[in-house]
């Protein structure tokens, strides 16, 4: 990376990058640890039921996984290319499952925490109820896959391709969309079809996020619910 790309760069721009990595590295280490250590001295005091003895192992192996798929991923930029002239970076693949696997790490972690700390509604299961709850799933999905597209644009600098907004430069659609063969490739690997796929998902997020929060209007819903609904709405334009 020094020779092909930071060349100029001096000690204390490098300090600079090595400090915010190094920082990084230990904040996912002490994360690790204030997980698995209450959770061991929850589990030889016996307060763990035989469910969440499950829980607690699946997210210490996920709390594990991820530190190994961080360290495969930083691998990925720091090999020898010789005979490839773009700028050194890691693989778009690795650090979308990289972030793919820490969402997942957060989301199971917080239901799991409010699962506990908070008692489950008893609501009436009516057909509008179970639409909302399937809606609410779908979304959940789009917004994930969003996330992950966004990997992508970060691992390819698609985001540097085109700056600006509805339109990429003159046109909707890019004449560059689909310039890579196989066709299948330009989804992963053309920084133009990233970003035009992340654009897309993200107004597809936001728009399924505000039909969920219309829907919800319709039904009568216990008020934690009804915040809840509010609020992804709110994280949802902020956004």
């Amino acid at each position: 990376s020094f020779n092909s790309l930071n060349h100029d760069m001096t000690l204390a721009e490098f300090k600079f990058i090595w400090y915010m990595e190094y920082s990084h590295r230990m904040w996912g280490r002490v994360v690790g640890l204030a997980y698995i250590l209450p959770a061991a001295y929850f589990w030889r005091r016996g307060w763990l039921s035989p469910p969440l003895k499950g829980c607690v192992l699946a997210l210490c192996g996920l709390v594990c996984f991820q530190g190994l798929l961080g360290w495969y991923m930083v691998k990925s930029g720091l090999e020898e290319k010789p005979d490839s002239y773009d700028i050194p970076r890691v693989s778009q693949y690795r650090l979308a499952a990289h972030l793919g696997s820490a969402l997942v790490l957060y989301s199971a972690s917080l239901w799991t925490g409010l699962s506990l700390l908070l008692p489950r509604h008893k609501l009436p299961e009516t057909q509008q109820l179970l639409r909302l709850r399937q809606y609410a799933h779908g979304t959940t999905a789009l917004i994930f896959l969003t996330a992950l597209s966004g990997a992508f644009v970060a691992g390819l600098d698609a985001g540097l391709v085109y700056n600006s907004f509805p339109k990429m430069g003159e046109r909707w659609i890019p004449d560059d969309l689909l310039a890579f063969s196989p066709v299948l490739r330009n989804i992963f690997e053309n920084p133009t079809t990233v970003q035009f796929d992340h654009r897309i998902l993200g107004i597809a997020s936001v728009t399924a996020v505000t039909a969920l929060y219309l829907f919800s209007r319709k039904i009568p819903l216990p008020r934690r619910i009804r915040m809840a609904v509010t609020s992804l709405l709110a994280v949802a334009c902020m956004q």
